[in-house]
């Protein structure tokens, strides 16, 4: 897109569009200043060039702007992923303490009982231990 000078109304909308189709955005702008430049990167925009739609640079700059756009969208699922998995390790966690707690057993054992019931039901350890706390929660003894 080639913008004179962008506002931040016009970055957001920028950011939401390349989220929505899931696309880098290169933005070609006559004049910035440190503020514009900032503004671009908060918004997701992929390359920001001031003063500089010349033929022989359109190229490169595109291609700059997907490998950019996809390396984050890398990292992004990347983080994602991480934090899934670190919210799966602590409902197991606090599900494993449910059974050795209410069972006398230890850290093993607990882990053993959540994966055989995962094995048995054909459902994924995590959703197990969630449906494990979620049960205590509800009908813990209150103490």
């Amino acid at each position: 897109m080639s913008l004179g000078n962008p506002g931040r109304d016009q970055l957001e909308e920028s950011f939401s569009l390349s989220r929505a189709l899931a696309r880098p955005i290169a933005m070609f702008v006559d004049q910035s200043d440190e503020r514009a430049i900032a503004e671009a990167i908060d918004a997701g925009i992929s390359a920001y060039v001031v003063d500089g739609m010349r033929k022989d640079r359109i190229k490169p700059i595109l291609e700059l702007a997907v490998r950019r756009f996809n390396a984050f969208s890398r990292l992004q699922m990347e983080l994602a992923e991480a934090k899934s998995a670190l919210a799966e390790r602590k409902v197991i966690d606090r599900a494993k303490v449910l059974l050795m707690k209410r069972r006398g057993i230890d850290e093993p054992a607990a882990y053993a009982l959540l994966r055989k019931q995962a094995m048995d039901s054909g459902r994924r350890i995590a959703e197990i231990a969630e449906a494990l706390v979620t049960a205590e929660a509800l009908l813990g003894d209150g103490s």
